[in-house]
């Protein structure tokens, strides 16, 4: 496994070499739903029962080129298609990645994901000027979110339902509205991060 350190919000983001990098990467976001490691089996078995999580899958083994790697990428675009979830094989993302539902989540290609993130239906983190924002560890985005150009999100920083965020977010914070604004909250730090996976040495700063 190779890593993509960003320091200007502390994260490490995994990046595969090869499938069994990539079986990691899924077991972790089984983890996030099950909130423990499974095997092949159980996890090609939720995939089959679970459109964000089949998307998922076969999105991490697009990632390496290998025997699978032409039906990966069509798998995964297909599924790109059908869902609305328009994530790029080379997007970085960390471990254990939640999308609440299958439906309108749109990333560009060169916006970081840490880990442990939940991404939430019809939210976009886009650009127009070719960098995208930088999303710290346990950070959940509500529905309807949009986060504009290259904007640097904190670790276990929490946006609000149809916020519009267009200048950086601090570590814990809270924010919502257009444009969004950090408000004071009764949430604590990564309140909605359920079955946070454990992540190895390498992640931890």
């Amino acid at each position: 496994m190779k890593y993509y350190r960003d320091l200007s919000i502390k994260i490490v983001v995994p990046i595969p070499e090869d499938y069994h990098d990539c079986l990691r990467l899924i077991k972790s976001d089984y983890y996030r739903i099950r909130g423990k490691e499974g095997n092949l089996f159980q996890m090609y078995s939720l995939a089959l029962e679970d459109p964000t999580f089949m998307f998922l899958f076969w999105h991490r083994l697009s990632q390496v080129k290998g025997l699978l790697w032409l039906y990966a990428k069509f798998r995964h675009r297909q599924l790109m298609y059908k869902y609305g979830l328009m994530i790029a094989s080379s997007t970085k993302i960390g471990y254990g990645l939640t999308i609440s539902h299958p439906h309108g989540v749109i990333i560009n290609h060169t916006a970081v994901i840490g880990n442990n993130v939940n991404l939430s239906h019809f939210s976009t983190i886009g650009s127009n000027e070719i960098r995208a924002a930088v999303i710290g560890d346990n950070v959940y985005i509500g529905p309807s979110v949009s986060i504009i150009e290259n904007v640097h999100i904190g670790s276990n920083a929490t946006i609000g339902a149809g916020s519009i965020v267009t200048k950086d977010v601090k570590a814990g914070a809270v924010v919502v509205g257009n444009p969004a604004r950090e408000i004071n909250a009764k949430v604590w730090p990564g309140k909605y991060i359920n079955n946070r996976y454990p992540l190895p040495k390498e992640c931890q700063f």
